[in-house]
């Protein structure tokens, strides 16, 4: 996955140097080609001006008065023109005109300029030599926006021109165009790379994401939990892989399953049965009666051990074949107990144990699987009453807080050592009991613990004041 994220950011990072390279080129060409287009209609112009003067002067003295009077009514003009998103008020060309020795002799903009000596500015000299005369001068040299275009165009014969006529036109109106062209500009590339980095990111997360689901659905099977199969949403490739990682995780539990138990159930199936028949061989022979009804009374014990660790092994293997609660319905917790201890008051009678409960009132609704919660209701109950003392009682409580029901059932028991905490719930681990001296299945608390997984719930065991062990069985209510 870091590789997957550190190949999304380098295509991230690709493609935002590449839009920005993009977006330089074509804004630094943007102000450039304003100002080209300008100048080209600037040319025309400057030459249509030099054409009228020209004709004006054959029919005698240029009369620039009624030149100053055309060029004053333009200015004065006001309409509006929009030129695509930018709006024109008024006329912002101005011309100016010199002799054939550069000096000016007419000036639009209020004849400021009239009898000054132009012939060494560029775009005079150049013209007066036969060539095309152009420049741009800034009237305040601290100020780039203070540039004015001047453009000029001969007056009679090309090659010996008896005047210069130059159109000029400050850069600063056409600033206007340029920003907007810039702004749309930035617009265009803003939403195309950021619609493209937005699709990136949802494929990511789109990707990503599940993968994720999946990665840490693996990670929880390998600690050995139960979790539910993640939802993913609807990607197909997304949902194949998923599908198929619980497929392998079911065949290799499945294989790993029948493999661990039948090992551990020859081991532990060895002890009971090398005792009975043990037991069986030595009854053949002639011995006293009190050592005869001995030996039948380990028979007993041992065949007795055998069925209930078969039983629990039939209870936890339908269990732990669970993936999920297939059949799940709403329940009285309170019935679930008190069939559990029905199940169990045999067992507590044998032992002399007293099995104390006042069921609440009112219902207390869980969901779940009536046999699995009943079954580990019983295992609790069976191992409290193997490790208690002969006349102690069994207490049992339920108690409702957060929106979660606990069961507590406590004993008075020698508790559980320290060496022992973290192995409790482990299969075929057990201790010795208190009052038969010898070890139980260590399959029941194994069987509580999956159970408890599957309805969403917990299993503790803690230390009870003044000795014993109190189990805590917690579910969430409906």
């Amino acid at each position: 996955m870091r590789f997957t994220r550190v190949t999304l950011f380098f295509i991230g990072f690709i493609m935002v140097l590449g839009f920005y390279q993009l977006a330089t080129y074509f804004l630094s060409g943007v102000e450039p080609q304003t100002f080209q287009a300008t100048e080209e209609v600037m040319v025309d112009s400057a030459h249509l001006l030099a054409e009228l003067v020209e004709n004006e002067m054959e029919h005698g003295k240029l009369d620039t008065d009624h030149l100053r009077e055309v060029f004053d009514g333009a200015h004065e003009r006001t309409f509006v023109a929009t030129i695509f998103e930018h709006t024109k008020h008024n006329v912002g060309t101005n011309v100016y005109l010199t002799d054939a020795l550069g000096r000016v002799i007419f000036d639009s903009e209020g004849g400021k300029r009239e009898g000054q000596d132009y012939s060494k500015r560029r775009d005079v000299a150049l013209t007066l030599r036969g060539e095309y005369g152009a420049r741009s001068s800034r009237n305040d040299q601290a100020d780039s926006n203070s540039s004015i275009l001047y453009v000029a165009a001969p007056v009679g014969d090309p090659a010996h021109p008896s005047g210069v006529l130059t159109v000029f036109k400050p850069q600063a109106d056409a600033l206007p165009m340029i920003k907007e062209r810039k702004q749309v500009i930035y617009r265009a590339f803003i939403l195309i790379g950021g619609g493209t980095l937005f699709l990136i990111t949802v494929v990511f997360l789109w990707l990503y994401r599940p993968i994720g689901k999946i990665t840490e659905y693996a990670r929880a099977i390998e600690r050995g939990e139960r979790p539910k199969r993640p939802k993913i949403g609807i990607g197909r490739e997304v949902n194949t892989l998923s599908h198929a990682l619980e497929s392998m995780r079911e065949a290799l539990e499945g294989r790993a399953y029948v493999e661990h138990y039948i090992q551990t159930l020859t081991h532990e199936m060895k002890s009971p049965l090398a005792a009975i028949r043990g037991a069986a061989e030595l009854l053949d022979e002639d011995m006293p009666a009190e050592t005869r009804h001995r030996f039948l009374e380990n028979i007993r014990a041992e065949s007795a051990r055998t069925e209930r660790l078969i039983n629990r092994l039939l209870e936890l293997s339908a269990i732990e074949s669970k993936v999920r609660l297939d059949s799940a319905e709403t329940l009285d917790l309170n019935q679930v107990v008190a069939q559990a201890i029905d199940q169990a008051k045999p067992l507590a009678e044998l032992a002399g144990v007293r099995l104390d409960w006042s069921p609440p009132e009112e219902a207390i609704p869980v969901r779940g699987d009536a046999f699995i919660l009943r079954a580990a209701v019983t295992n609790l109950l069976e191992n409290a009453i193997d490790f208690s003392p002969d006349e102690s009682v069994v207490k049992i409580n339920t108690t409702i807080s957060d929106h979660r029901v606990s069961l507590t059932i406590r004993d008075h028991g020698p508790g559980i050592p320290d060496y022992a905490q973290e192995r409790i719930f482990d299969r075929f681990y057990s201790l010795r009991h208190h009052t038969m001296g010898r070890k139980g299945t260590g399959l029941g608390l194994t069987l509580v613990r999956e159970a408890a997984e599957l309805h969403g719930g917990l299993i503790t065991l803690e230390p009870a004041e003044e000795g014993g062990t109190t189990a805590t069985f917690s579910l969430p209510l409906v």
